[in-house]
């Protein structure tokens, strides 16, 4: 597998700065790491970025995610190993990176069920993470980026 071309945030001067910004002032909102590392797998699984799937677990296994929420992620509905808060986190995931599937891409209740647990600065943190790692997986998509070609 050979990817289409560099990576566009570094073939455009300033975007990789530019897109990590986002990231690190997500990461000062007070969210937990391991929830914002499992809200970017689920956005990658969905959008099939394999590049993102395959980092961000190995993030969040660092920041102390348990093998079983790793692993069950996909089909955290079923799964016994997520929080009430974690599961809205990842229904807004699903309904803002699934935005053209329904009339309203998300819906009055999974808006309130994540407001119920985040602050207005935590659930805009949310927001931005969910819309950076969905520009994320368009970037890899649409380039063809390969998996594991990141690491040292």
């Amino acid at each position: 597998m050979e990817p289409r071309m560099e990576h566009p945030a570094y073939v455009v001067p300033g975007a990789m700065d530019a897109l990590q910004a986002v990231g690190a002032a997500v990461g000062g909102v007070g969210l937990d790491p391991v929830l914002v590392e499992l809200v970017c797998m689920r956005a990658s699984q969905i959008n099939g970025c394999s590049v993102c799937v395959d980092g961000h677990w190995r993030i969040a296994r660092r920041e102390g995610a348990t093998d079983e929420r790793l692993f069950s992620v996909a089909a955290w509905r079923e799964a016994p190993y997520y929080t009430d808060a974690e599961r809205a986190a990842l229904a807004l995931t699903e309904a803002v990176t699934r935005v053209a599937d329904r009339e309203d891409p998300v819906p009055d209740h999974i808006w309130s069920a994540a407001a119920a647990h985040y602050d207005d600065k935590q659930l805009a943190g949310l927001v931005l993470a969910i819309a950076n790692i969905n520009v994320w997986n368009r970037l890899n998509a649409a380039t063809r980026q390969v998996a594991g070609n990141w690491q040292p």
